[in-house]
């Protein structure tokens, strides 16, 4: 477990909600625990920005929601991915390997 939190880039939480929900669909808090498990708790995504966000994709078609009964037995908003939220990730993903590697290339200059 890392004991550093970092801050996410302007623009990533997208990108690691559309990852999340990529598997199968998950409701708000859900998407937080998955993304704080697998970062290792260096993430942890406050409901005043996943909201928003879930909120943001779901107006932008990226994903659908619907509502069922979660593990603990409430109603839960579950999100899921629609076809243009896989072509969407698909873009993204390649979009943050392609400035990741041009960002490590110049911080590797010798």
């Amino acid at each position: 477990m890392s004991d550093t939190r970092m801050e996410l880039p302007q623009g990533t939480l997208d990108l690691l909600i559309l990852k999340a929900v990529a598997l199968e669909p998950l409701h708000g808090w859900a998407i937080s625990e998955r993304l704080q498990q697998i970062s290792g708790d260096a993430l942890q995504v406050q409901q005043g920005s996943l909201y928003p966000a879930l909120h943001r994709l779901e107006r932008h078609g990226w994903v659908k929601a619907k509502w069922a009964i979660s593990e603990n037995n409430r109603r839960a908003k579950y999100y899921e991915l629609t076809s243009q939220g896989r072509k969407q990730l698909a873009a993204e993903s390649a979009a943050w390997r392609r400035l990741t590697a041009v960002v490590d290339s110049v911080l590797n200059m010798v």
